[in-house]
């Protein structure tokens, strides 16, 4: 874990800096295709994901080492061919994976946070998961264990894997060419996050498009059916923990209310949006129709909350590369307790984006129990030995969080965000 996050020390500041590029190529192009609260949204939603991954939060149903030592026929030796290998098999496993996840519906749950977005830009791609809380891929990369494919190949190669997907979540490139043959490209991937009925569910790689074309899962992007974007359940929220497991909450409902005892053990099971027909009659979810014509999901919100909202989500991010760069002297007991106050802040700042009411206790107990670690250890997790005013700082960040939190709730005169939902 400590080697991921010494790995994201570097992958953070990167993706952030081609976000910007995108986000000012958008404005000189007068193509803009971010909005404030949405991009703020994704990132955070990144920042909860990291902060899950780094911790190892979770449980492994089996490891890829022990799938190894069990299963190797073949020991492939460290060269390119092991690498080639290796790499073939994670790209495959991780179309399996991704087409299960929109499938079944237990597994879209761990999914479903990268579609909510009802925009498509870089930001997009940094909506990951922390619901994906049951370990299971290794048990898709059987063929690289029976091959002898080496666990620290495979170790090395995940994460550059991962972060190979980022690129693609963008409009302003076109068709590439030869290469719409043999990788996922920017326009192959619009037609993935679609919601068009000709798009749902198709283009399902994450490096190469040849699986897609293997498998009957490719679908190119038409001139005449420009992608929508979203899901068909609309998430409604800025909120990235809440998008998290709004379907979970949903299925354990249907679970709970339907009457067939069959229905509750196979509603986990079934494909992606199935719900037992009496529960569907009793309780309908509206689902987007007409994807041309849907209102997107939009708060009031000044120019002074959206700078609010920016302000909040550079600060988490910073804390956040205090954290990896720091990793090893925090310890675990306070890696813990420094990814509880980032995962709190992110539910505080995103609820006060949403315009709900109870977002100011998030934020105002933040603030305090954040100046009252400081008051108590006299140090924000040894921010100190790095800079004689860090705690200094970081207290004076929860004191501004502990302010706005009461201002855009209470106090803000501006006309658009009288309206505060409850």
């Amino acid at each position: 874990m400590e080697t991921y996050a010494k790995a994201l020390l570097y992958a953070i500041p990167f993706f952030m800096v081609l976000l910007a590029i995108e986000m000012v190529y958008g404005y000189v192009v007068k193509d803009q295709k971010h909005k404030v609260l949405d991009s703020v949204s994704s990132i955070s939603s990144g920042l909860t994901n990291i902060i899950k991954d780094s911790l190892g939060i979770g449980i492994i149903i089996v490891s890829y080492p022990f799938l190894l030592e069990h299963l190797a026929v073949f020991s492939l030796k460290s060269t390119w061919v092991v690498w080639l290998v290796a790499f073939l098999a994670i790209d495959f496993a991780g179309y399996w994976n991704h087409r299960l996840s929109h499938k079944i519906n237990f597994f879209w749950n761990q999914h479903v946070i990268h579609h909510s977005s009802e925009e498509f830009n870089l930001a997009c791609a940094l909506r990951q998961s922390i619901s994906n809380l049951l370990g299971y891929f290794p048990l898709l990369l059987i063929p690289a264990a029976i091959m002898g494919v080496p666990n620290i190949v495979i170790a090395i190669l995940a994460p550059v894997h991962l972060f190979a997907q980022f690129w693609y979540h963008t409009q302003h490139i076109g068709k590439m060419g030869w290469l719409e043959y043999i990788i996922v490209t920017p326009s192959q991937h619009r037609v993935h996050h679609a919601i068009n009925p000709e798009y749902i569910d198709k283009n399902l790689g994450q490096i190469l498009c040849v699986w897609d074309r293997w498998f009957g899962t490719f679908q190119e992007e038409l001139e005449e059916v420009p992608p929508q974007y979203g899901v068909l359940k609309p998430a409604s929220t800025w909120n990235p923990i809440i998008i998290n497991f709004q379907h979970l909450w949903r299925l354990m409902k249907d679970a709970w209310r339907t009457r067939n005892v069959f229905d509750k053990l196979r509603i986990w099971f079934m494909p992606t949006g199935w719900r037992p027909a009496d529960v569907k009659e009793k309780y309908p979810i509206p689902i987007i129709e007409d994807v041309y014509h849907f209102e997107k999901y939009d708060t009031q919100a000044s120019s002074a909350l959206k700078g609010y909202a920016v302000f909040q989500v550079l600060c988490t991010t910073f804390l956040m590369l205090f954290m990896f760069y720091n990793y090893e002297a925090i310890g675990f007991d306070g890696l813990l307790s420094f990814g509880a106050f980032v995962f709190i802040g992110i539910y505080g700042y995103t609820a006060l984006m949403d315009r709900v009411r109870y977002a100011v206790w998030f934020e105002v107990i933040r603030g305090l129990s954040g100046v009252a670690v400081i008051w108590y250890t006299g140090d924000w997790f040894g921010i100190n030995t790095y800079s004689d005013f860090g705690a200094a700082w970081v207290a004076l960040y929860f004191l501004i969080t502990l302010t706005a939190g009461i201002y855009f709730t209470y106090l803000e005169k501006d006309p658009s965000n009288t309206k505060i939902a409850i």
